[in-house]
This record gives structure tokens, sequence and C-alpha cells, in this order.
């Protein structure tokens, strides 16, 4: 994840301030979670894969 983050949000970019890196990070986050598709989770986000693989106890 962090390695993700640092090459898709830090790399050949310029923040003006502490608020736009926090900004950028927090999108990258939701964006991460909720609509990044992986592979190993059947070609669902991460947030759709919890969603349709709860198991009850």
């Amino acid at each position: 994840f962090f390695g993700l983050l640092k090459q898709e949000i830090f790399h050949g970019k310029v923040y003006n301030c502490f608020g736009e890196l926090k900004s950028a990070i927090d999108s990258y986050i939701y964006y991460y979670n909720n609509e990044r598709i992986k592979q190993k989770l059947n070609w669902q986000s991460p947030v759709q894969f919890r969603k349709t693989n709860v198991t009850v106890v």
C-alpha cells in the first residue's frame, strides 16, 4: 500500500501546504479502498469484497 501511495501521489508532485498533502492522501485512501479493483479480490475493490464475503459467526 505505502509503495503505491508514494508512487502515485508523491513522486514528481509538489504540495504547497500540509492541507494539500493531507487531502491528496485522504483521496488516495478512499480510491484505494472503494474504487481500485484487485485481481486477488475477484476483480472487486476491498470494500466490495468485504461486503460480499461477510461470514456470519
